[in-house]
């Protein structure tokens, strides 16, 4: 018995241009996101409109914007945040291994220092670093150092510990979180193959939370930048302190600072490019693909923009 193979389906009734017809992909459109973009930019129009109708003369940020002392704030400003922050890392790092230890004498300094800093504000810290001459005449380290304290306790040196120190509190709390995150069983498994202690931290614990530690230390880093702006207060001459006056004997006090917050947005936008890469860095172990960075970001909207909507199934 034989199969007629030749015989027609409903299906070959169908001509075959419109079996091959593509599909066409309309996509969903989103009105609340029109709405979105149109109160927006009112928003913004309405800003910009309302600094417009100030009497504000644009042209003394130009003008000042690469004076001479503009430029040494800026670097006074860097030099403070790096070692400010250099001081909050190492003891961070000291006030976290403490606050872990098993003595409960190094454990309870550890926590005292960090409930005192961080309970009271830093500008409170900078006036008492600042004033401390009022009740001490001299600062006497027996024969290691010993001067006036208005010679020892220079405008530099308070904010240097002000900042640093309040600073410390914080990154102790952020390194014990990286330091919690890594899984017990390598420490002990370090400690079977006879490496100490300290070994252990340094080889094995450190270098692992470091993937927990950096992300938050970047925001503290571009946070201690723009914190610096309070050692004005205690007559350190940094960024704020040489645009105030800058503006006192111009007359442009506005402008002035609206100078020193468009040096801020730069110092800090390229402090916040660093992190990204820092970040991308150590997440190599950790993620299947790396984050895009900002350029492939970019590539990649302007070849959707050029790609045609729709597609074919």
């Amino acid at each position: 018995m034989t199969t007629d193979i030749s015989k027609k389906g409903p299906e070959d009734d169908v001509p075959k241009a419109r079996q091959a017809e593509a599909i066409k992909a309309i996509p969903v459109r989103h009105f609340g996101r029109y709405v979105a973009a149109v109160l927006a930019i009112g928003v913004l129009a309405a800003i910009v409109y309302a600094f417009s109708q100030g009497d504000i003369n644009w042209g003394a940020i130009p003008d000042n914007f690469f004076d001479e002392r503009i430029l040494k704030g800026v670097r006074e400003t860097l030099i403070l945040t790096f070692l400010s922050m250099l001081i909050g890392v190492v003891g961070g790092v000291i006030l976290s291994v403490m606050r872990l230890s098993k003595n409960p004498v190094t454990s309870s300094i550890a926590w005292f220092y960090i409930w005192f800093f961080r309970g009271t504000p830093v500008l409170v810290q900078l006036f008492v670093w600042f004033n401390l001459g009022f009740v001490f005449d001299y600062i006497n380290l027996g024969p290691v150092y010993k001067d006036e304290w208005s010679d020892f306790m220079t405008p530099f040196l308070t904010a240097l510990l002000g900042l640093g120190l309040n600073e410390a509190a914080y990154m102790a709390e952020i390194c014990r979180a990286g330091l919690l995150s890594v899984d017990e069983g390598q420490t002990e498994a370090s400690h079977a193959l006879g490496m100490s202690h300290n070994k252990t931290l340094r080889r094995v614990v450190l270098p692992q939370a470091m993937r927990v530690v950096v992300p938050p230390t970047g925001n503290e880093f571009i946070n201690m930048l723009k914190t610096t702006s309070l050692v004005a207060a205690v007559q350190y001459y940094e960024l704020l302190k040489y645009a105030q006056d800058i503006g006192t004997s111009s007359g442009a006090t506005v402008e002035t600072l609206l100078l020193a917050a468009c040096w801020y947005l730069i110092m800090t936008s390229i402090l916040s490019v660093g992190q990204f890469y820092l970040e991308r860095y150590y997440a190599r172990g950790s993620s299947r693909s790396l984050p895009d960075t900002p350029w492939q970001k970019i590539k990649a909207n302007m070849l959707s923009l050029n790609s045609p909507r729709g597609g074919t199934a």
